[in-house]
């Protein structure tokens, strides 16, 4: 009876509150005597009150606030992934795909649906929201910054960085001369114009930069710290100069500024000199995520919503203030990583896009309706790439680097990328930009953002430098070679094992090489150090304990599935093992619904199917890194499902056809060096007819006897798979076997799939 009793109490409350309920209605209706009620009868009249309501909730400013975003999210991430696939900055993408859903693209042939979609009412609330990214987007722009980085190498790199904001800046000034007549709003003073233009030319994005020297293996160099120093004191710079120039152009002259700037001098002191040490004392007290109470995290946030309201107040704006509320955050760099962990994900991939969106609807490159205008548009791309790229370059050569490097700091400081459109937005918002001259500035950031890519590629040819960034001792060893690349390190461990049981008594005839290479976006450069070591902290630790030499290989990047296939052609790899992962498209019907429309959208699946490169794994669960990685190695693959791996004392390999044959050579390997008993299963006759494949394993015989029997059997027992380590495979048969829906599959222990 106990069994029954919440069943029996949950049934009893159900029935009697719902006759009370029925009770209720019923008897309520007798209350409408004395009333008029008004009720459409007809069904016609019943379905057009249903759509009239529906319709009215559709243009309901929170639905259309939603679907915007949805819209915008959507559209950012598409051109974003194509930019990455071109190997540009993802920030040019979301800030192509703001110009697209603008009115220089969507709202010129489909004016209707931008009309429907942006009206022009709707445009305060993606501001509003968009400023909100942009103050969290410069919080963690402070936090990245290193002062303690820019105290120890501040000596070529200020000059270098005060050079590269004086020399565009003062161009910027003299265009201002020569097209202020023609594109100045009308009341705005000279001064105010030729500010703004200058302090526009003379920015750095500093996030940018940081991310293209991960991915093009810099931050080790001299150079990349070099560069990452430079943006680092250009930021901090720029950013003091354009809080002068808006309290400037707020004030109208520049006697009446000085009240401003006087606060604003009074304000930072006061954040360096009374908020920082609290701050400092808080982080030294909450060391560890586990400490961090909520109360906590309230007073840090609370920091960087007073310091940015002050900012606004004061009349320097809010974004001043959050970066700096994020530059005197305590300087131990896992905290700060705590904090930009909470932060970044919603500013940067839901709000900033925003942004761009905002900035996009802002852009009418329709307004440039005639030669002049992009002759103009000409010039000032021009002006901003001569006054950064070459005046830091000029500079750098000056201060005594070598042109190869020189040239090199100038294309990463000519990137001005999301921090250039900051500040046109704020000219734009200050009535100091008109829409003209704000869509050729937005022109020219796409530009100079968009050309620091080909620009380190031609220096890197003139010079000789490309983006190999293998080691020498890889690229020469002309030893067996072995890599495996980890996404954690968790899952490395089996990796390195199952490498290490391939080539344990080869010694100086082998090598292994462990691969890392995670997303740039994840990372940041102030902690890319401390990243690195631990992400090979736990491997090199297993390697000891193994006694395996372990060469190490990391590499934060765009595009990982390409830099490991890169990495594999040019090490020129006799084995590469990768892990494998789980795709969000398997498993519930939704995600297969979704699967199937982004590998119809995705232009790389399309370009396999058109080249005949078909899809292996197109009816299993595994991810879509896993089948780019196998279709752009030319080196053999082996993908590690790991099923609890302990070692590889017993080893199943399966045969289905005499292709699979050269499967042998690795359980050759595998008894050689790890004394591994394998057991060879001929699934489908295919040895007892191949005379060279008995041959085969007669010579693994005489060399290793004892430890390698061949069985034949058509069905692949339960018990003979579980009674093994590993199972290897060809990767063509173990597709044949995932079309055919394989039961044996399900019961496997650990994995290994081969490609030839």
């Amino acid at each position: 009876m106990k069994k029954f009793r919440n069943s029996i109490f949950y049934t009893v409350v159900i029935a009697v509150f719902s006759a009370l309920i029925y009770w209720a209605l019923k008897n309520g209706k007798t209350l409408e005597a004395s009333r008029i009620i008004t009720e459409k009868t007809s069904k016609k009249d019943q379905w057009d009150s249903f759509l009239d309501t529906l319709f009215h909730n559709l243009s309901h400013p929170l639905a259309l606030l939603l679907v915007q975003i949805i819209t915008i999210l959507f559209v950012a991430r598409i051109f974003a992934w194509i930019c990455k696939k071109l190997g540009q900055p993802t920030v040019i993408g979301e800030m192509i795909a703001g110009i697209v859903l603008g009115p220089s693209l969507v709202g010129t042939f489909f004016p209707e649906y931008s009309a429907m979609l942006f009206p022009p009412e709707s445009m305060g609330n993606l501001q509003f929201l968009s400023q909100i990214g942009l103050i969290l987007f410069m919080y963690v722009i402070g936090m990245e910054l290193d002062l303690n980085v820019l105290r120890n190498k501040a000596k070529d790199a200020v000059v270098i960085s005060h050079a590269s904001i004086i020399i565009p800046f003062t161009f910027g000034l003299i265009l201002a001369y020569f097209v202020y007549n023609k594109f100045a709003p009308q009341g705005v003073s000279f001064s105010s114009f030729g500010l703004f233009l200058g302090i526009a030319m003379s920015i750095t994005a500093f996030p940018v930069l940081a991310r293209i020297v991960q991915e093009r293996g810099l931050h080790r160099t001299r150079i990349g710290a070099m560069v990452i120093t430079c943006a680092a004191a250009d930021d901090i710079t720029a950013w003091c100069i354009l809080a002068a120039v808006i309290a400037i152009v707020k004030a109208g002259s520049f006697v009446s500024s000085l009240y401003i700037i006087a606060l604003s001098v009074l304000y930072v002191l006061l954040m360096l000199f009374v908020v920082r040490p609290f701050l400092k004392r808080i982080g030294e007290l909450y060391l560890h995520k586990e400490n961090i109470t909520k109360q906590v995290v309230a007073i840090f946030f609370l920091t960087l919503l007073i310091s940015a309201y002050t900012t606004e107040v004061i009349g320097i704006h809010a974004l001043f203030g959050a970066f700096m509320a994020g530059a005197i955050m305590p300087e131990n760099m896992r905290f700060r990583s705590i904090f930009i962990e909470k932060v970044e994900d919603v500013s940067q991939v839901m709000l900033l896009p925003l942004f761009f969106v905002f900035t996009g609807l802002r852009t009418q490159i329709g307004l440039l309706d005639d030669p002049e205008m992009w002759k103009v548009c000409g010039l000032i791309i021009a002006v901003a790439v001569t006054g950064k790229f070459i005046g830091s370059a000029i500079t750098a050569r000056f201060v005594g680097q070598n042109w190869r490097d020189s040239l090199t700091i100038g294309a990463l400081m000519n990137t001005r990328g999301l921090m250039e459109l900051i500040v046109l937005n704020i000219g734009f918002d200050l009535g100091v930009l008109s829409k003209e001259i704000f869509s050729m500035m937005v022109i020219m950031a796409l530009t100079t953002t968009f050309m620091t890519g080909p620009l380190l590629d031609i220096i890197g040819l003139i010079f000789n430098r490309g983006k190999n960034y293998i080691p020498t001792e890889i690229r020469q060893a002309s030893r067996f070679k072995v890599l495996f690349s980890f996404d954690s390190p968790e899952s490395g461990k089996p990796l390195l094992r199952l490498a290490h049981a391939m080539v344990a008594k080869m010694k100086t005839n082998a090598m292994v090489t462990a691969m890392h290479v995670p997303q740039s976006s994840e990372i940041h450069t102030f902690n890319l150090q401390e990243y690195e070591e631990d992400a090979f902290k736990p491997i090199l630790a297993e390697a000891e304990e193994l006694g395996q030499h372990v060469t190490t290989l990391f590499k934060a990047t765009s595009d990982v599935d390409s830099d490991v296939a890169v990495v594999a052609n040019k090490g020129e790899f006799d084995l590469v093992l990768i892990d494998i992962g789980q795709s969000i498209f398997e498993g519930t019907l939704l995600g297969k619904i979704l699967g199937f429309t982004t590998r119809i959208i995705n232009p790389e699946n399309l370009l396999n199917t058109v080249t005949g490169k078909e899809k292996l794994f197109e009816n299993s669960p595994f991810d879509d890194k896993t089948q780019q990685i196998l279709t752009k190695t030319q080196t053999p693959v082996g993908i590690f499902v790991d099923k609890n791996f302990t070692g590889t004392d017993r080893i199943l390999l399966v045969l289905f056809d005499a292709e699979d044959a050269f499967l042998i050579e690795y359980a050759h390997k595998l008894i050689a060096n790890a004394g591994s008993q394998v057991t060879i299963l001929d699934a489908d006759g295919a040895i007892k007819n191949n005379p060279q494949i008995k041959e085969s394993i007669r010579s693994v015989e005489q060399v290793v006897p004892n430890h390698i029997q061949l069985i034949s059997n058509k069905k692949i027992e339960k018990e003979l798979l579980q009674s093994n380590d590993l199972l290897i495979i060809s990767k063509e048969s173990w597709k044949k076997q995932i079309e055919l829906g394989a039961e044996w599959l399900n019961d496997t222990p650990s994995l290994l799939i081969m490609k030839k």
